[in-house]
C-alpha cells in the first residue's frame, strides 16, 4: 500500500477518513498476524529420520504393552468366570451335604434293626417286613438325590473311600482285601460323604516250624 493510502490512528480518532479507508486498515491487521505466524512456523526445524524412527518405536512399544495388559486382563476375567460357574455348580450339586450326614445314621439304625429281627425274632415277620419297607423307601429317596452307598465287601482296600478299623491275618484271601464292612460309606454324587469302616486282611506271619 502506498503512503497516500495509509491511514494514521490520529485520523481515525479525528474522524477525517472515510469508511472505506477504515475497512482497509482493519483488513490489513489479520493478514499481518497470519504472516508473522507463518514466519514463526518456518523457523521450526523438521524432525530428521532418526528422531521420527525413535518416536515410532516408542509408540509401538507402548501399544504392545497396552495390548499385553488387555490380554492378561481378559485371561483373568475368563478365569474368574469359570471359577464362579464351578463354585455355583458345586453349591447346587452338594447343597444336601449336611442333610445327608444327618440322615445316614437313620438308615444305619434301620439296617441294624432288620438284622436283629432276622437273627433273634424269626417270628416277628410282619414287623421286620415293615421296617424293611421303610428302609427301602429311604434308600430310594437317597438315591433320587444322588446319595449312593460304598460297600466294599471282598474288594481291594482303597484309602480314598475306605477307612481301616483293624487288620486280620487271612490265608484264604489276598492281602489288603476288605474282609468285613463294619459300617458302609456313602457318596453324594462323586463326593465322599463318609468313608466305609472296614477290616482289612494281611498275609499270615511266616511259620517258625523247622527253625532251630
Amino acid at each position: 500500500m502506498s503512503d497516500n493510502e495509509k491511514v494514521s490512528a490520529d485520523e481515525l480518532r479525528d474522524g477525517t477518513v472515510s469508511a472505506t479507508a477504515a475497512e482497509q486498515l482493519q483488513a490489513e491487521q489479520p493478514q499481518e498476524e497470519t504472516a508473522s505466524a507463518a514466519e514463526a512456523a518456518g523457523d521450526e526445524q523438521p524432525l530428521d529420520h532418526s528422531e521420527f524412527t525413535a518416536l515410532l518405536e516408542d509408540a509401538r512399544d507402548k501399544a504392545d504393552e497396552h495390548w499385553n495388559q488387555c490380554l492378561r486382563l481378559q485371561a483373568e476375567i475368563e478365569n474368574l468366570r469359570k471359577r464362579f460357574e464351578r463354585d455355583l455348580a458345586n453349591a447346587h450339586k452338594y447343597a444336601l451335604d449336611r442333610f445327608t450326614q444327618e440322615l445316614l445314621p437313620v438308615r444305619d439304625s434301620l439296617e441294624m434293626a432288620i438284622a436283629a429281627f432276622v437273627a433273634e425274632n424269626t417270628e416277628s415277620n410282619k414287623l421286620s417286613e415293615g421296617v424293611e419297607l421303610t428302609l427301602q423307601m429311604l434308600i430310594s429317596v437317597l438315591e433320587k438325590f444322588g446319595i449312593t452307598e460304598v460297600n466294599p465287601q471282598d474288594e481291594r482296600f482303597n484309602p480314598d473311600f475306605h477307612q481301616a478299623m483293624s487288620i486280620q491275618e487271612r490265608a484264604d484271601v489276598e492281602p489288603n482285601t476288605v474282609v468285613t464292612v463294619v459300617q458302609k460309606g456313602y457318596l453324594l454324587h462323586d463326593r465322599l460323604i463318609r468313608p466305609a469302616m472296614v477290616i482289612v486282611s494281611r498275609a499270615p506271619a511266616a511259620s517258625d516250624t523247622g527253625q532251630a
